[in-house]
């Protein structure tokens, strides 16, 4: 069993996602666990204070360092020795497929979401890892560790019904998905491309593989020029560029 530890001040917001869909199905089969700690509960006054001013004055409130520390370190103590700790906070590092694939390797994991104006800055060094959406701000970290677990719970062995949907997924590869298709064959004029109905496997494969590089090329250019296409991958590319006007790429991306 796969254990996270998320450390909130508001657990509310993240608790009903995994309730329900892949997270959900994950706690149920007993392939997840999940924790939540709430640093209000290690505070050391009567009020239960959890936030105070920035020093050097500026608005908003500062998430104590004494309280959040304690958290920690009690989800820590109950964790298996190297289970990363990442702090969600607009500051970190963009989250990605990677990085998701690096913390569902992990023994276990545990989320800490920030609040407020920020954390103490000194909270940095009890944790290994800062990461963030993207270059927006949330009113705090509860969604941004939602995000993060259902991105690693569905990486864990056993808990997507197909072995194989996880590694086909976008970014999996350094690809965007191709598109998909269901039932029925045709919808208002639109119909699904006749090789997917073909049976032929492999030539359904390259489709798949053509659509996958041509779609990555028109939305996230910036993917393949991190890859190193080989030569049946360029040729692909290049029919998907012809089919849309462009040229092609002679040795380019």
């Amino acid at each position: 069993m796969f254990e996270v530890k998320v450390v909130s001040l508001l657990p509310g917001l993240i608790e009903p996602t995994h309730r329900e869909g892949v997270v959900g199905r994950a706690v149920t089969q007993g392939l997840l666990k999940v924790e939540h700690i709430n640093p209000r509960e290690f505070a050391d006054d009567v009020h239960r204070t959890i936030d105070d001013r920035p020093y050097g004055g500026g608005p908003g409130m500062v998430v104590k360092y004494e309280p959040l520390r304690r958290a920690i370190e009690r989800g820590r103590a109950d964790l298996p020795a190297a289970s990363p700790v990442v702090l969600l906070s607009a500051q970190g590092r963009r989250f990605d497929q990677a990085t998701a694939e690096r913390l569902a390797a992990a023994p276990g994991l545990m989320l800490v979401a920030g609040r407020y104006e920020g954390v103490d800055e000194r909270i940095t060094t009890a944790v290994d890892l800062e990461l963030s959406l993207g270059d927006f701000v949330l009113s705090g970290g509860e969604l941004a560790a939602a995000v993060v677990l259902d991105a690693v719970a569905r990486l864990l062995p056993g808990v997507l019904g197909h072995e194989e949907s996880a590694a086909n997924d976008s970014f999996a590869q350094g690809l965007l998905d191709c598109p998909h298709y269901t039932r029925p064959d045709e919808v208002n004029g639109l119909k699904v491309p006749e090789v997917l109905a073909s049976g032929d496997h492999r030539a359904i494969a390259r489709w798949r593989l053509k659509q996958a590089l041509g779609r990555t090329w028109v939305r996230r250019p910036d993917l393949l020029k991190r890859r190193d296409l080989n030569q049946e991958e360029r040729r692909l590319l290049d029919e998907y560029r012809r089919e849309f006007g462009a040229p092609a790429m002679h040795g380019m991306v």
